[in-house]
């Protein structure tokens, strides 16, 4: 099979079925283990030099300081008149105008003011300002268009409704950090300081693979034993989703060959590969194989206590442009999310340098009885906090499932904002009882529905 001319030929041997291993070789750890041996083995990215407005969801990677102060002059809090407080009040001469943008050279003595607007620079000579509802107009030009007396109602103070230089942000403040990520305030932030360049941390390219023989794009006329494939669709959108830049690989069939330079191409060109499909302990389950015997992948781990995604495997390579992390996930539609969303997305939000990358815990109260599984099971929710939900009282939310779990029925996933973390069956304990409370994992949007 060539692929753009590159063709790899694997020293996986599959011609021997009857030799194959009946139990699987890899220990079964936990999820927390999993995840912690995942965040272990990521590294963080290399850094790099990002125009400001060009930045948005990247993280820093050095604190940012305020060139200037915030604002540079002293500047009007109010419409109104610039005045001298210990004029109090009485009669004043209008001199002219500041507005913001402008700055008036004018210098201000006793018994005359200046209007002024939100925002604009203070004359010389005034020390407070006075807004314009405090006062009354006295004279004006014989065209109506030019205030020439006004009449100042109330005795002002001195820095009434002026912001002194510095006032919002001090030169020389620190007004970001690192590992701090970039949203829309924060590039207003970068704006208003003059930070033209920010170090960032950059974002991992993720490519994406679907393997089986048996898989056709969903455009494709179905063929009897074929389905189309809905994970590499489902995981380049969840990738896009957040953010991530991606690299859609297309279906690899179920040879070593095949196997073999696809992933070579996916580790010359990405820093995380994830596969779904060919891990577990089929005939055609090649994937560990060709990381291990091709590629000299180190494979942390190939089998997690879970449900869905017990055959879940990662594994690092080690290449001269530094490492690569291939992320093994099973070929079951909802099992593929499920793992993808616990440890995929926390590895490469880890490695773009986001300080908390794991997912985001909420208590939720289960909204009927679920019947338990001897392995921990991640049960797909809607949490809500309608009228009427079970956590309407003390202000938590109501987890409803979607239905059917079965990890083929991508159905279940419709909808699904959070994965609820359900116990494993043991000490005779065998469902969750409805009003109880559990971990929920936020995977979606929440709704207020």
């Amino acid at each position: 099979m060539y692929y753009g001319g590159l063709h790899y030929e694997s020293h996986v041997d599959t011609t021997h079925v009857a030799n194959r291993a009946r139990q699987s070789s890899y220990k079964m750890i936990s999820v927390e283990s999993a995840l912690d041996i995942v965040l272990t083995e990521t590294p963080v990215a290399e850094t790099a030099k990002f125009k400001y407005s060009e930045c948005l969801g990247y993280y820093l990677a050095e604190d940012v300081f305020a060139k200037e102060p915030v604002p540079p002059f002293r500047a009007s809090i109010k419409d109104g008149y610039a005045v001298m407080s210990r004029d109090g009040v009485g009669k004043r001469l209008v001199i002219g105008s500041a507005t913001a943008g402008n700055t008036s050279k004018t210098r201000l003595e006793s018994s005359y003011c200046m209007r002024i607007t939100t925002g604009a620079p203070v004359p010389q000579g005034a020390d407070a300002v006075v807004q314009v509802e405090d006062t009354e107009l006295l004279k004006k030009t014989n065209d109506g268009k030019e205030e020439l007396e006004v009449l100042i109602k109330k005795s002002p103070t001195t820095g009434q409704d002026i912001r002194p230089v510095g006032a919002d942000i001090p030169q020389g403040e620190k007004i970001l950090k690192r590992n701090q990520r970039l949203g829309p305030s924060e590039l207003g932030l970068l704006a208003t300081a003059g930070v033209v360049q920010a170090k960032c941390f950059q974002k991992p390219t993720v490519a994406i693979l679907s393997t089986g023989n048996e898989l056709v794009d969903p455009g494709d006329v179905l063929e009897h034993g074929e389905v189309r494939d809905s994970n590499r669709i489902t995981l380049l959108a969840l990738m896009k989703e957040h953010g991530f830049k991606t690299i859609d690989l297309g279906i690899a069939e179920d040879s070593p060959d095949t196997l073999f330079t696809k992933l070579s191409i996916a580790i010359s060109e990405a820093d995380v590969v994830v596969t779904s499909g060919g891990v577990s302990m089929g005939e055609k389950d090649l994937l560990k194989q060709v990381l291990e015997e091709d590629l000299e992948a180190v494979i942390h781990f190939g089998r997690v206590f879970m449900k869905p995604g017990k055959p879940t495997t990662f594994a690092t390579i080690d290449t001269k442009h530094g490492r690569k992390l291939v992320f093994g996930l099973p070929g079951n539609p909802v099992s593929a999310v499920v793992t993808c969303n616990l440890f995929v997305i926390p590895a490469i939000y880890h490695m773009s340098g986001c300080p908390t990358p794991w997912r985001t815990v909420v208590k939720a109260k289960v909204d009927r009885n679920i019947k338990l599984d001897p392995r921990p099971e991640y049960h797909r929710v809607v949490l809500s906090w309608g009228p009427g939900g079970v956590g309407d009282d003390d202000g938590l939310p109501t987890a409803s499932s979607t239905g059917n779990q079965q990890s083929s029925r991508l159905l279940s996933m419709q909808c699904a904002n959070a994965l609820l973390a359900l116990p494993p069956h043991a000490d005779g304990r065998s469902l969750v009882t409805e009003g109880e409370v559990l971990d929920a994992i936020l995977i979606g949007n929440i709704s207020s529905m």
